[in-house]
């Protein structure tokens, strides 16, 4: 099991952690998604065939930002 962490811009409600935690848990190989909202930060607890490049992706296609 991968464990990743992003601090990430544009979280700024309710509506968008809904988004990005939907659209992280579609991924295959996700098997658990924490946002937290007043830290800016997403950790994702993924396997095979999942990769950190389509959680990135995926927090990107809802409009946020992460940060480097």
């Amino acid at each position: 099991m991968n464990n990743v962490h992003y601090n990430v811009s544009g979280l700024l409600n309710n509506k968008v952690k809904t988004q990005v935690k939907n659209v992280l848990d579609d991924l295959e190989g996700v098997s658990k998604v924490n946002v937290d909202l007043a830290r800016g930060s997403v950790e994702v607890a993924y396997k095979n065939p999942t990769s950190e490049e389509e959680i990135r992706d995926g927090i990107e296609h809802v409009g946020c930002r992460i940060q480097s």
